[in-house]
Order: C-alpha cells, then sequence, then structure tokens
C-alpha cells in the first residue's frame, strides 16, 4: 500500500515539468543536492581537519550524486522532445539521446508513455554516490602516495606532475573504471556474464574519453591545487565526468 502510495506521487511529480523541460522531482533533488554541497564547501577547512577520510567520502558521494542527477535530468530533458529534433544536431547530443534510447526501457515500471522521460531513479543514484563514498579513501591515499613519491618543489615542478600524472592515468584511472563497472553491475543485480558483457561493451570506450580529458585537468591539479583539495577540485570537475559514466553505465544495464 505505502509502495503503491509513493509510486503514484513518484508520478505525479515526475509529470510536473519546469518551462516544459526538467521534471520538477529532477530539480528538487538537484536542489537538496547542492545545499548539502553548500553546507560541506563552508565548512570543509573545519571537517577535514578533524576527520579527512570520512570528509572526502562524504564530499565525494555528494559530488557522485550530483553528477549522476545531472546524467539523469539530461535523459529527461533528452527523451521529453525525442524524434522531434532537426539532424543537425552536435555529435555529444546525438552520442547522449543514443545511450538514452538504449537504456530507456529500464527505467521503470510507471511510465506508460514511452514519449516521456523515465522516472528520476533514487536506487540509481544511491548506487552512484556508495561508489563515490567507497572509492574515495583510495583517492585520498593514491593522492598522498603521489605527493610523497613525486614532490613538488620551487626548482623542480613540472616534471614532477607529470610523472604523477602518468602513474595516475595508466596505473590508477584503468583500475579505478573497472571497479566502477563492475560495482554498478553488481550493485543492480548483475552477475559475472553482465560484468564480462559492461567490459567488453563499455570499458575500452570509457578509458579513452579518460585519457582525453584527465591528463590536462590532472596537470593543473597536481601543479598548482594544494594537496587537501586535490580530490575535492577531482570530483568537481568530475561531475561532467561522472555524468558521462551514469549515462554510458545506464545504457549497458542488463
Amino acid at each position: 500500500m505505502f509502495d503503491e502510495r509513493r509510486r503514484k506521487v513518484l508520478a505525479l511529480l515526475n509529470s510536473r515539468y519546469i518551462y516544459g523541460k526538467v521534471p520538477l522531482l529532477h530539480a528538487i533533488v538537484f536542489l537538496v543536492e547542492m545545499m548539502v554541497a553548500s553546507r560541506l564547501v563552508a565548512k570543509f577547512n573545519s571537517y577535514y581537519a578533524d576527520k579527512p577520510v570520512l570528509t572526502m567520502m562524504l564530499t565525494n558521494s555528494v559530488l557522485n550524486g550530483i553528477a549522476d542527477t545531472v546524467a539523469q535530468s539530461l535523459t529527461a530533458f533528452r527523451r521529453r522532445p525525442l524524434g522531434k529534433s532537426g539532424a543537425k544536431d552536435e555529435f555529444l547530443s546525438i552520442e547522449i539521446r543514443e545511450l538514452d534510447r538504449k537504456g530507456a526501457d529500464l527505467e521503470g515500471d510507471f511510465v506508460p508513455n514511452r514519449s516521456l522521460p523515465p522516472p528520476f531513479d533514487f536506487e540509481r543514484l544511491t548506487r552512484f554516490m556508495a561508489y563515490g563514498f567507497i572509492l574515495a579513501p583510495f583517492q585520498f591515499k593514491w593522492f598522498q602516495f603521489l605527493s610523497k613519491t613525486f614532490p613538488i618543489t620551487k626548482s623542480s615542478g613540472t616534471v614532477p606532475a607529470l610523472k604523477r600524472v602518468a602513474f595516475d592515468q595508466f596505473i590508477f584511472a584503468p583500475i579505478s573504471i573497472g571497479f566502477f563497472f563492475t560495482f554498478m553491475t553488481i550493485a543492480e543485480g548483475g552477475g559475472k556474464r553482465a560484468v564480462a558483457r559492461k567490459f567488453q561493451d563499455v570499458y575500452l570506450p570509457t578509458l579513452k574519453a579518460n585519457f582525453v580529458l584527465w591528463p590536462a585537468v590532472q596537470i593543473l591539479n597536481f601543479r598548482v591545487i594544494p594537496i587537501q583539495f586535490q580530490l575535492p577540485f577531482v570530483s568537481t570537475i568530475g561531475i561532467a565526468w561522472s555524468a558521462y559514466l551514469s549515462i554510458s553505465n545506464q545504457a549497458e544495464e542488463i
């Protein structure tokens, strides 16, 4: 009874749109997340000084939640006018639409009209936030390891930064991307076959996209940003990247 009522409330909220484009529920979730993020930003230094690892875990989790909400909002925005736009869309728009089209049938039971965008998926949001929460301690220790192994000084800055980037991109990035797809697939209820298919379909394209974006970001991160802000900086820049991961993962969901 309660579950049925919850479904009806969510369906009602998903049927309300802001300017006829973004579902109201997506906007509400996004605003709540931004309020939590602003609170973390305001108190970050004091939280970090007291409990650095936990602060990173919470920060990473919230930012990953924002990224998935952005991804779901993009899906909702793209799906609503689907089929009415011209053929001159930019490549990124076409790519996102294709990904959304693949995962559209898996989104929920209470969307009777296929022309409507999928409802907001709170389970997907929870999985994505959990992934950020779990990964954060490893990222934290990894950045500490890079900082100690390749120290940046006034007389030597560029070469150690490049070494950090090389280690990060050729060691940590492939492992973290593999962990992401494995974690998400298992959390969605998939088994070994589902994980193998996920790796076969999306792992290499995602790794290639990683090599396009992250080397430049990490050079700036390691060269300029203080160590206590490196993970939050990466997570903030990574909102767009994480949204891409979320859409990619949803596209191949079993």
